[in-house]
């Protein structure tokens, strides 16, 4: 009797997963799939098409006024759909996207609400910030960095299968390392005594798990930043330990702009944003900084030139050659 055919979502996943996406990556598509689905009625996708999604699109843009980026994160999920798991390709969609909100400028610290925030902050989660801050790094970036990634001989972080699965180098910022050698020195402690208690090993990545299983035990694979507790591994019933939460850092940072009587909407990701501005300030290139942030197109990059005080050009305004007050 030949065997019972995965459900679809099931399928979806296992297809994305095939393809090497992140696990963000893969919950996002699921959740459009998902709500496409639910938008028809609960149709099965196969007896829907083209015109279903184009209506679909519409809706996002016109009855939920989303960005034209979030429509193309919908259309790149139901293309993966379409095209690899029902192999029933659909055609380029992209002329449908006709979202008109309008891009949104980051929001930015300056340098001296930069170190009022890192004031409020303390231990790992001051840690965490200098490097959000000093190295451009996402949050999620950061809270996944391995042992293995920091170079203190060559002043470097490199970042493996950040977004868009890509892996780049950026710097290790001098005022981090004595934090971050502390750091270290708890993570080999914790890692010795999970591994007296029978524990010690980390979620791989990819196939490592199959092809090299004993990394998962080796103290370059554990985590810079671990979870303060361990957790039972659901397929192999082994006790591993996650990384830091997400949620535990931008509650810190709230708390911190808070604090820092800072009236700006400013998160984990604003760091990153100051970062890139507070280069470019600096007369740093924008290919430099497209590098170092890891963007794919210059043009995503160009986007700081529109916050900085003097520019992107440096261009001064006429009105500053004026005489009196």
């Amino acid at each position: 009797m030949p065997a019972e055919k995965p459900r679809l979502i099931a399928q979806v996943k296992g297809c994305m997963r095939a393809r090497h996406l992140s696990p963000r990556t893969v919950q996002a598509y699921v959740g459009w799939i998902l709500r496409y689905i639910r938008y028809h009625g609960t149709r099965h996708p196969a007896d829907l098409g083209e015109r279903e999604i184009v209506a679909y699109l519409t809706y996002l843009a016109d009855e939920r006024g989303v960005s034209r980026s979030t429509q193309m994160q919908a259309l790149s999920a139901l293309s993966l759909l379409y095209r690899d798991v029902l192999a029933e390709p659909v055609g380029d969609l992209r002329h449908v996207l006709r979202s008109t909100s309008p891009t949104r400028l980051p929001a930015v610290l300056s340098r001296g609400e930069v170190q009022a925030v890192l004031g409020q902050l303390h231990g790992t989660m001051r840690l965490i910030a200098v490097l959000l801050y000093g190295a451009g790094l996402r949050l999620l970036e950061c809270l996944t960095l391995r042992v293995k990634d920091l170079d203190f001989a060559r002043g470097e972080i490199c970042i493996r299968r950040g977004k868009g699965g890509k892996d780049r180098v950026t710097m290790l910022p001098a005022i981090a390392r004595p934090a971050l050698e502390r750091q270290l020195e708890r993570v080999r402690t914790l890692h010795g005594r999970d591994l007296a208690d029978g524990a010690g090993r980390v979620a791989l990545p990819t196939a490592l798990d199959r092809k090299a299983p004993a990394w998962a035990a080796d103290l370059a694979w554990q985590w810079v930043f671990p979870a303060a507790r361990r957790y039972r591994d659901a397929e192999g019933g082994k006790e591993r330990r996650h990384h830091l939460h997400e949620t535990a850092v931008q509650r810190a940072m709230q708390g911190a702009v808070r604090a820092a009587g800072i009236a700006k909407r400013a998160t984990c990701h604003t760091l990153r944003h100051s970062f890139a501005t507070h280069l470019l300030e600096d007369g740093y290139d924008i290919r430099t900084l497209q590098e170092l942030l890891g963007h794919t197109d210059v043009s995503t990059t160009m986007i700081y030139t529109h916050v900085l005080n003097r520019g992107g050009l440096g261009v001064r305004s006429p009105a500053d050659r004026l005489g009196g007050g």
